[in-house]
């Protein structure tokens, strides 16, 4: 993911302040695709006409129905404080849903629908599946703005997660196998093993680094060691 592949879409938002406040969330963690479905004409029109709106704002376009916001999105995803409604749709926590966003490869439609009646059922059969933020019952729904903030967050701190995540290069069998030979060596040098034992030897040390699951970086840096300690065992020798 990305934060150009992630499309924000707002569904029959009536106050210009919500839009705003919207806008400003998304300019605040780096989003800058905003789509505004069946608008109230002057809502939208105050919002971006608002001093100090934000290139966010003056960049959104708006879509006479949901299907045409959506049409060249991968997954779509609509929020839900659930309350007291019966949904089709799989629902998942906040958090889960951020990571699987994070991890989709195409665009994302992220929706959220209108304060006061939220995505009608014609939007979220729109949706793949719904998402949640885990409020107290006691007080569930949530200001717009404050969701789409609270979401995009959460879909950058997945995001950075995921890159810190990724495994690095790992280890070319070439170098494992140089590193076997250059500390058997050094041990047989040493008098750790009789020469009828070396390839026995050899074997375990093989197998040894292999279970170290060792990086490119962390291999070449354990075969410099090794070399060094391989020519301290040479100059002891001499």
């Amino acid at each position: 993911m990305t934060a150009d592949s992630v499309r924000i879409v707002l569904v029959r938002v009536r106050n210009p302040l919500n839009i705003g406040a919207a806008a400003r969330a998304m300019s605040n963690f780096g989003f800058g695709t905003l789509r505004v479905v069946n608008s109230y004409e002057v809502a939208f029109r105050e919002a971006r006409s608002a001093v100090g709106a934000s290139e966010v704002l003056s960049q959104a376009k708006q879509y006479p129905s949901v299907a045409e916001a959506i049409a060249d999105s991968t997954l779509v995803v609509g929020t839900t404080a659930v309350g007291h409604r019966e949904l089709k749709h799989q629902v998942r926590r906040l958090e889960e849903a951020g990571e699987i966003i994070s991890r989709h490869a195409g665009a994302v439609a992220l929706l959220f629908g209108s304060e006061k009646t939220g995505l009608s059922n014609d939007d979220l059969a729109c949706c793949h599946w719904l998402l949640r933020i885990p409020t107290c019952e006691e007080h569930f729904s949530m200001n717009l703005g404050q969701a789409v903030a609270v979401c995009l967050y959460e879909l950058v701190r997945q995001s950075n997660s995921v890159l810190e995540s990724e495994p690095p290069q790992a280890a070319p069998a070439g170098m494992l196998d140089r590193t076997t030979s250059v500390l058997t060596e050094a041990l047989y040098r040493k008098g750790y093993m009789t020469a009828e034992a070396v390839d026995a030897t050899k074997e375990k040390v093989r197998r040894l680094i292999r279970r170290l699951n060792l990086s490119k970086e962390d291999a070449e840096t354990l075969l410099g060691m090794v070399r060094h300690v391989s020519r301290d065992v040479d100059n002891h020798r001499q």
